[in-house]
């Protein structure tokens, strides 16, 4: 069974940084495509970033420049830096891995004070 936990959500001033955290298990990490997901209240769940196994990555357009996913595969862990936060980034932020289906995680708040 595939288990995703993240971590580093928080509450932060516009203009600073966060580090999100996803450990996984249960799942050859290293072949699997890995993604970050966020949603807003009263809003849809949007993609935010994604990582293949061969580390190529893709980024919604609202996160470009600022956002960063990367992956450790020794550690079974997907990051997600973010710089340059703004209120608009609010949301809780999901972690993904894209197989057959999507497993998630738990999600983690991340507030943006203006």
């Amino acid at each position: 069974q595939v288990q995703l936990v993240e971590s580093g959500g928080g509450l932060v001033q516009a203009g600073g940084s966060l580090r999100l955290s996803c450990a996984a298990s249960g799942t050859i990490f290293s072949l699997n495509t890995m993604g970050w997901y966020r949603q807003a209240p009263g809003k849809q769940r949007e993609l935010v970033a994604t990582i293949t196994s061969r580390n190529y990555t893709n980024y919604a357009d609202s996160v470009k420049g600022r956002f960063t996913i990367s992956r450790d595969n020794a550690k079974n862990t997907v990051y997600l830096q973010m710089n340059s936060l703004k209120s608009e980034d609010t949301a809780v932020y999901y972690c993904a891995r894209f197989s057959n289906s999507v497993d998630w995680g738990q999600g983690t708040q991340v507030t943006v004070s203006s």
